[in-house]
């Protein structure tokens, strides 16, 4: 079972000014135990995208005060006596974004039966969410966190900590719509956005062996690192007046990780051949965007969303990056820098993960 002689404690979020880099370290109350869950000793914690736009209630009323972070690696030092997955004290495991969902218990939950989870209507974030028992759910800038088994995942041997806690928000967001839309030998694979989940869609992209992978971006000052990941081409929009007319119809499927409703989609789904493919990853704070009807029915193109992976997917995705040997591009940081990583998260500045470590 493991000892509890530890305090939960973390970076709070007291009010939006928090995603100015203002978080600060208290303690807090972890949802109250039960026999499925599982207690890590955090030691590293992806920063993702979601973490400022949940900061900030850029997708609606945060439940203050709220402990960010769902790229969460850590060494399990609790673990219940109804626990999932055959996770022991002392094994390294994760969580990602996801740590809660009805999983059918009443029989009525289509998503959860089919293995579907992260679309389950009763589904809890890893922050920001309560639990079936009434519980607030608290993420990874923390010392110690506390999530129902069924989402925590043994991390393999091979993938080092830090590599491995922004794949499991970042890496699975690009993941599973890679995989669930036919990515493979034979596809041409566009790529929007070359940030922290961009760069994880040119990974996978390739590892799932597209015959061709394209980033796609606004300017040309990430083309070098886009070929480096491994893309065999760039468009760079706002540089290539000409770029839609360039490449126009030379895509089976898009992936799409940016969130601003100012993206340029009618050239996107230009960009698609017939009966291609458009998956939007992104959500823009700043309002819907408009759908090009006439482009979708002109070329029977399927427009779709995606929402990061469910559990067994994470582990497809994990063993995928051991058997290609994939390697995030990850900068570490001190969990208690948070506030300035945060800041920097937000500026642009990561290249093209940060990653926050505790020092024990």
């Amino acid at each position: 079972m493991g000892s509890t002689d530890y305090k939960f404690e973390g970076w709070m979020g007291l009010d939006k000014e928090a995603a100015k880099g203002k978080m600060v370290w208290q303690e807090f109350e972890p949802k109250p135990w039960e026999e499925t869950d599982i207690d890590m000793r955090v030691t590293h914690c992806g920063i993702c995208g979601s973490d400022m736009h949940t900061l900030r209630s850029g997708w609606g009323p945060t439940q203050y005060p709220c402990c960010v972070g769902h790229e969460v690696v850590g060494v399990a030092v609790r673990v219940g006596s109804k626990a999932e997955g055959n996770i022991k004290v002392g094994d390294r495991v994760g969580v990602g974004a996801q740590s809660g969902s009805c999983q059918n218990f009443d029989g009525n939950c289509e998503s959860c039966a089919k293995g579907l989870e992260q679309y389950c209507n009763r589904m809890t974030g890893t922050y920001n969410g309560t639990y079936a028992n009434g519980g607030k759910s608290y993420g990874g800038y923390s010392l110690y966190n506390r999530s129902p088994s069924h989402f925590v995942i043994k991390i393999p041997d091979e993938i080092p900590s830090a590599e491995a806690a922004p794949m499991l928000c970042g890496g699975i967001t690009t993941y599973s719509p890679l995989r669930q839309n036919g990515c493979g030998p034979g596809k041409k694979v566009g790529i929007v956005g070359v940030g922290g989940l961009g760069h994880f869609g040119i990974l996978f992209a390739k590892a799932l062996g597209a015959d061709r992978v394209v980033a796609i971006s606004r300017k040309a000052n990430k083309k070098e690192d886009a070929l480096k990941l491994g893309a065999d081409a760039y468009i760079a929009t706002d540089d290539d007046a000409d770029w839609v007319q360039n490449h126009g119809q030379s895509l089976d499927l898009i992936i799409s990780t940016v969130s601003s409703s100012k993206m340029p989609i009618l050239g996107y789904c230009q960009l698609l051949r017939p009966r291609g493919t458009l998956v939007q990853l992104g959500a823009p704070e700043d309002g819907g965007l408009e759908i090009p009807f006439f482009a979708l029915i002109a070329k029977g193109i399927k427009l779709g969303g995606s929402m990061i992976g469910s559990p067994d997917e994470i582990r497809e995705m994990l063993d995928l990056v051991v058997a290609k040997k994939i390697k995030p591009w990850v900068e570490e940081r001190p969990m208690k820098e948070a506030n300035q990583a945060i800041q920097d998260m937000d500026a642009g500045k990561a290249r093209y993960r940060l990653v926050l470590v505790n020092e024990w």
